[in-house]
């Protein structure tokens, strides 16, 4: 394997991103601006839009599609989805590539193109979700300790193991939408917390998703008077 690091420009701001970009349906998917999401490109239509894409702006749009219309030969999609960059490239064995977006902004479908290329593609607006651009907005409004909370309630009821050191010194961004992209829920969970508007609601919204998901499981406290 032949690991490709790619230089990449900067998007500062909504008027730095190309209005139309190619999409990439994925149930289940979460990208969030600065997040880092893997993707393991196989189906010929995404190897060849990565060829492309390489080549010119390396923007990808993620975005779900409808949890409504999944067993649709082409599904409708979501209307909110994520820009990300591709900051590493790896072309391996059997016609794969190993690819990591860097999230740049949410955006609004605006509408998908009639396209000549196996791939769909779309006219996005980045506008709706400029605080994007801005790295750690709203950090201070972030209720850090009821993340940390239900982290330690869901880790122990799922027995899983945490760097508890990375979750201290992770930024409030940093821990939330981690915390977002890797949890184990479904389609709806995981656009509602890509649809937060603000960090502190994604925060929230991610706490209160966790508190259900702990009850449903009985692994929530009991909180029934004695």
């Amino acid at each position: 394997m032949n690991p490709v690091q790619r230089s990449n420009p900067v998007h500062w701001s909504a008027a730095d991103c190309p209005g139309v970009i190619p999409l990439f349906p994925l149930a289940g998917a979460l990208l969030l601006p600065r997040g880092q999401l893997p993707l393991n490109v196989f189906e010929p239509r995404y190897l060849a839009m990565v060829d492309d894409v390489i080549g010119s702006k390396r923007v990808i749009g993620i975005v779900q599609p409808d949890a409504e219309a999944a067993d649709v030969d082409v599904p409708p999609l979501y209307k909110v989805g994520c820009a990300g960059r591709i900051t590493q490239f790896v072309e391996v064995e059997y016609g794969r590539y190993l690819v990591s977006l860097t999230g740049i902004s949410r955006f609004r479908l605006i509408e998908e193109l009639p396209v000549l290329t196996p791939y769909r593609q779309a006219r996005v607006d980045y506008e709706p979700y400029r605080e994007d651009f801005n790295a750690r907005a709203g950090e201070d409004e972030v209720d850090r300790q009821a993340v940390i909370d239900v982290l330690h309630r869901f880790a122990e009821a799922k027995d899983l193991r945490i760097d508890w050191k990375s979750i201290e010194e992770a930024s409030n961004e940093a821990l939330v939408n981690a915390l977002s992209m890797m949890s184990p829920y479904g389609v709806r969970e995981k656009q509602a917390l890509l649809e937060a508007p603000d960090l502190k609601a994604r925060a929230d919204t991610l706490v209160a998703i966790t508190e259900i998901e702990l009850a449903r499981s009985g692994d929530a406290p009991d909180t029934t008077l004695q």
